[in-house]
C-alpha cells in the first residue's frame, strides 16, 4: 500500500513582488561606509537595499561600529550570506555562533561580533544594509 502524499501549503505571511528588472553593482555602489577595518557597499534598488559587507582582520563591532553608532550592542536585525572569512557572533544572554564561508544566517539585535583569524570577512547583507554602520 502507498502512503498518501499530503501537500503542504507554504504562506508567506509578506509576499514580495519585484517591479523591474535591474542590475547594480557593488563595485560600483550608491553608498558606501567606512568605519575602522569596515567596508559597507550599498545598493538601492527602488524597494530594497543590499549590502556587501567587508569586516577585515582585528574587526569587532564593540571597537569599529559603537562609536558610530553609539549603542552598547549591535541594535540590527541581520539576513545574510557569508562569502568568505568567518564572524564569531555574541548575543547578549552568552548564546555564541561563529560563521563561516558558504553559509546564510539571521542574527536578531543585541549582539557583538568580531572577525576570526587572518582572513577578512564578507558577506552580503540583505534586511540591514540601509541603516548598518550609520550614525544613530
Amino acid at each position: 500500500m502507498i502512503a498518501p502524499i499530503l501537500k503542504q501549503e507554504v504562506v508567506m505571511l509578506n509576499p514580495v513582488t519585484i517591479k523591474s528588472f535591474e542590475v547594480k553593482s557593488h563595485a560600483q555602489a550608491d553608498e558606501v561606509r567606512t568605519p575602522n577595518k569596515t567596508r559597507i557597499e550599498v545598493v538601492h534598488f527602488k524597494d530594497f537595499t543590499i549590502g556587501r559587507f567587508r569586516l577585515d582582520p582585528g574587526w569587532r563591532w564593540s571597537e569599529c561600529i559603537k562609536p558610530v553608532v553609539k549603542t552598547d550592542l549591535c541594535q540590527v536585525s541581520h539576513l545574510g550570506h557569508v562569502c568568505s572569512g568567518s564572524l564569531t557572533v555574541a548575543m547578549a544572554d552568552g548564546t555564541k555562533k561563529t560563521l563561516h564561508a558558504g553559509e546564510s544566517y539571521t542574527i536578531p539585535p543585541g549582539h557583538d561580533a568580531w572577525v576570526e583569524g587572518d582572513e577578512p570577512f564578507t558577506s552580503i547583507e540583505v534586511l540591514s544594509a540601509d541603516r548598518y554602520a550609520k550614525p544613530s
